[in-house]
């Protein structure tokens, strides 16, 4: 079985570490462009990291209950039985985690081509051609597919290479981060960008669907904060340490994320122009790429801003990277376990982690690299996964009625008004996005809902 290792520094590296990849550096500018103001960019992100601090204190209680592998997945399937459980798991395992593998690995490849051309997602180095079409296979995806090997073979060497990684890339990336955001801010306070958004900050005009719309990003940014639960079973004391990993890894990654964009706003203007000359003039809003991070450092450092925040963005991706493949193989193991998934993702290879699981997931994020649909698969799902935590803290609630004598190390923050307030403003925003966002939140459903026949396949099958 599992063997408990992880204590609350480790916890906290697992939230942390899984949450803070490339989106940081990036989904800025789309918000910029969507609320066109710097107090509302602020706003954004100060909505998402409260929604996220009350969702992580409400699995607190949860993971105090059920303090075994597979987190999210057991959660559902006690408080509402197999399906939603199921439904979940199916969800996670084809597209939200695997997806984020990939779009992170992806990333990952993209600015290590800034330090070497051949990764470059334009360098195409053979074509496939396989009916119904042609794939090119570029730099990007070479380099992406033998990262994700890379970290799942070292996973697959036992947990205590897994953790060592992960603390020091999110230590490393957690400094890097906080020089990055004082950096910019001591350099950019003052400055002409300074003034012209302290400016407009009293010309704010709030309009519900494109705040929400907005919020997309930086709900995708501040995800993977429940991977610490899915590997419960390796957790000593999981019912106070998850507690304590939860609370303590999204409160650093928010006033992180807070920090960052105070830092954006303090170098560039919000409002810029799509063919400006200069990172000054595209300001937030029309970043090359939208890479806002890589712009502000050009402010700050000049010519080698471009190499600076691309070897940060390779430490933050890389440890990003091994939180989310060491984390989720566990879910699988779980579902595994239940007859819900491959049997041979529910073994324990010798040293004692889940191996088949590990490859499984590391050939299907590979696949979705080659693929070259995870990035839009990543935007179907954030309203997939907003319902999926909705209905997590839901099982609070059904469990509180069903099991009222259950031990309850831990209880829920708030409750049951702040775990109340999540659901009502998460299912306000899912209403909002299925209307100004139909493109991204029609295909989450209908992605949730092909697990309905798949579930009902492994059902036969067991």
């Amino acid at each position: 079985m599992f063997k408990r290792t992880f204590g609350t520094f480790d916890a906290t590296m697992i939230v942390a570490g899984s949450m803070i990849g490339s989106g940081i550096f990036i989904v800025s500018a789309d918000i910029a462009r969507s609320v066109e103001s710097p107090l509302l960019l602020m706003m954004v992100w100060v909505v998402t990291g409260v929604l996220t601090l009350i969702a992580a204190l409400s699995y607190g209680e949860l993971a105090g209950m059920m303090p075994h592998a597979g987190g999210q997945y057991v959660y559902l399937r006690e408080a509402f039985g197999p399906l939603p459980g199921f439904l979940y798991g199916w969800t996670l395992f084809a597209v939200i985690q695997t997806g984020t593998i990939a779009a992170v690995a992806m990333a990952f490849a993209k600015f290590t081509s800034v330090l070497i051309p051949f990764f470059s997602d334009k360098n195409i180095v053979f074509t496939w051609r396989l009916a119904p079409g042609t794939w090119h296979v570029t730099g990007a995806h070479i380099l992406a597919i033998v990262s994700i090997i890379f970290l799942t073979a070292l996973n697959a060497r036992g947990v205590r290479l897994g953790r060592f990684i992960q603390n020091i890339f999110t230590s490393t990336k957690v400094v890097a981060v906080v020089a990055l955001a004082l950096i910019g801010i001591v350099v950019g306070w003052g400055s002409t960008s300074f003034t012209v958004n302290i400016q407009s900050f009293n010309s704010t005009s709030f309009v519900l669907t494109a705040f929400v719309a907005a919020m997309v990003g930086s709900i995708f940014s501040s995800d993977a904060w429940n991977n610490i639960t899915f590997i419960a079973g390796e957790v000593k004391e999981p019912h106070k340490t998850i507690p304590r990993g939860l609370a303590y890894g999204v409160i650093i990654v928010t006033v992180l994320y807070l920090a960052v964009n105070v830092s954006y706003l303090t170098l560039l203007p919000v409002h810029g122009v799509s063919d400006g000359a200069s990172v000054i003039e595209r300001g937030i809003s029309y970043t090359t790429n939208d890479r806002v991070g890589t712009a502000a450092a050009e402010v700050m450092f000049g010519g080698a801003g471009a190499v600076i925040m691309a070897v940060l963005i390779l430490i933050s991706t890389f440890g990003c990277n091994n939180g989310l493949i060491l984390s989720g193989a566990r879910a699988y193991w779980a579902m595994a376990r239940d007859k819900l998934f491959f049997k041979g993702a529910g073994d324990l290879n010798k040293n004692d982690v889940p191996g088949k699981g590990l490859w499984i997931q590391a050939v299907w994020a590979s696949a979705l690299c080659l693929s070259g649909s995870y990035s839009d698969l990543l935007d179907y799902v954030v309203f997939a996964v907003l319902i999926f935590y909705a209905l997590t803290i839901g099982g609070i609630f059904r469990l509180r009625f069903t099991r009222p004598d259950a031990d309850r190390p831990y209880k829920a923050f708030g409750y049951p008004w702040l775990p109340l307030l999540y659901i009502i403003l998460a299912v306000t925003i899912c209403i909002v996005l299925l209307v100004a966002k139909p493109n991204y939140t029609w295909p989450g459903l209908m992605i949730v809902a092909v697990g309905l026949p798949v579930y009902f396949f492994w059902k036969q099958k067991k």
